[in-house]
């Protein structure tokens, strides 16, 4: 699946991109948000998906709310989203890459599960204010247009990504829906975070194998962690507090702050 220019209006792509959410939908308790590359984009996949009847199937599952442009519908479809995914309703929320949502909500703990990107947000290269920049970087630092372009459209995906996961106790699902990003060019420029858990073995992977992967997190992570568990990953123990190569670790974050 790809959200390039060449193939966003592909039927085929787009009844995937919907049979991925739907599945999910299937599986995930709470809450669901997915982003896509613009407001047009996702308008005309939504669309696409009334048609398909797959809007119907994921709404036997989960309330569907939509971000606009209009501040006060979107702050109405959060609210409801928020409150669907309290009360153990369960809900999707569809946004956009750069959007209010992308930009300043945070979706901890139930409220997002599980995140999808649909597809890598580049951002529009006709703004004369951009190729104003472009010339500038390129210009005074020898920046490649390409390279600035990738690295802004992986640096919002991860924030919108990101937005799932905001402590140490909380666990959700990232799905990058876009066979680009295990690309080296744009594998390499995601955070080191997001690299170190998207291993090779999850690159490119059908929707039956995804969702596989999925019930089998989902399920790990709902039994009981015992204090044993923890122990050398989130809670040390005296002995390993005392050691040397601890206290040089600790000390050696210390020194970052």
């Amino acid at each position: 699946m790809s959200s390039k220019f060449e193939t966003r209006d592909d039927i085929a792509v787009i009844r995937n991109y919907g049979n991925l959410l739907v599945d999910m939908s299937n599986i995930v308790p709470d809450g669901i948000v997915g982003f896509f590359t613009s407001y047009t984009y996702m308008e005309a996949v939504v669309a696409a998906w009334y048609e398909q009847g797959i809007i119907d199937n994921i709404l036997k599952r989960k309330l569907l709310f939509l971000e606009t442009q209009d501040s006060g519908e979107t702050s109405l479809a959060l609210f409801n989203y928020i409150k669907a995914c309290e009360n153990g309703r369960g809900a999707v929320l569809l946004s956009v890459a750069r959007g209010k949502v992308s930009e300043g909500v945070d979706f901890d703990h139930h409220l997002g599960r599980c995140v999808i990107m649909f597809g890598i947000p580049f951002v529009y290269t006709q703004s004369r204010i951009l190729k104003s920049r472009l010339e500038y970087l390129r210009d005074q630092f020898q920046i490649r247009e390409s390279d600035f372009l990738t690295f802004d459209a992986l640096r919002h995906a991860s924030q919108c990504v990101g937005r799932a996961i905001r402590g140490k106790t909380d666990y959700g699902i990232m799905i990058f829906a876009d066979k680009r990003f295990s690309r080296a060019d744009k594998y390499g420029k995601l955070p080191k975070w997001i690299q170190e858990y998207l291993s090779e073995s999850l690159h490119n992977l059908s929707i039956e194998e995804g969702v596989q992967i999925a019930k089998r997190f989902l399920r790990q992570m709902a039994q009981p962690f015992t204090r044993e568990d923890q122990l050398g990953i989130s809670l040390l123990t005296l002995e390993q507090l005392e050691s040397e190569d601890i206290k040089r670790k600790i000390e050696s974050k210390v020194q970052l702050v």
